[in-house]
């Protein structure tokens, strides 16, 4: 489980307002990357539930991460999540349009935080000092906190899609290559929120073809 050690140093040194960014939608063939940007309290009022330990929102089941979505947003002092679509990745590629996102996250906060905590080992703009953490999910409770918003603001976003385009499945892979999701991309081919840019492995089509439509 991910804890508070880095922020407690960073708290020691002065800083007060600590933010954790994360992102979920990297390795999708469809649908958005988002970005989530958080600040937790330096002191918890009544107390962090213990039955609900921030960790890798990899490594907590959808019922877990949808518990800790309404605890996380009940208890920060500033949250936002931030979506780059499928057009913006083709167009800049998927590393920048994550940093845009996170760095769009990151200005949206309110009030704006004093340090940055990244996932990762790259920075985006965060206009004030911050550190790349890489698995910084499972490391720091902060950056924990903005995977599982990002997850579980991507996961609805996609749920939401499967609505619009239920013959590729979106509710149950979230647009990862999935076997599921390659079959149904050889039998109906891209969607309007597929990734035009991004290539399949493991057989099948050698790249999405674009396609018309809205993204």
């Amino acid at each position: 489980m991910a804890g508070f050690k880095m922020e407690a140093e960073l708290w020691r040194e002065g800083y007060r307002l600590v933010a954790g960014v994360d992102e979920a939608g990297r390795g999708p063939l469809a649908g958005p990357v988002v970005a989530a940007a958080v600040i937790l309290p330096m002191q918890w009022p009544g107390g962090w539930p213990e039955t609900q330990r921030l960790d890798d929102s990899k490594r907590l089941s959808p019922g877990q991460r949808n518990a800790l979505f309404e605890t996380i947003r009940k208890y920060a002092l500033a949250w936002r999540v931030r979506a780059i679509g499928p057009e913006t990745i083709d167009r800049i590629n998927i590393l920048q349009a994550t940093l845009l996102g996170m760095a769009r996250a990151v200005a949206a906060l309110d009030p704006a935080p004093d340090f940055v905590l990244v996932d990762g080992n790259q920075l985006p703009e965060t206009g004030a000092p911050a550190r790349a953490v890489v698995k910084g999910d499972r490391l720091s409770a902060t950056i924990a906190a903005a995977s599982i918003l990002a997850k579980v603001a991507r996961d609805r976003v996609m749920e939401a899609y499967h609505a619009r385009y239920p013959q590729w499945d979106f509710a149950r892979h979230k647009g990862y290559p999935t076997a599921a999701h390659r079959e149904a991309l050889s039998r109906h081919g891209p969607s309007p929120i597929h990734r035009a840019s991004f290539r399949l492995k493991g057989g099948g089509p050698s790249a999405i073809p674009p396609c018309a439509g809205p993204r």
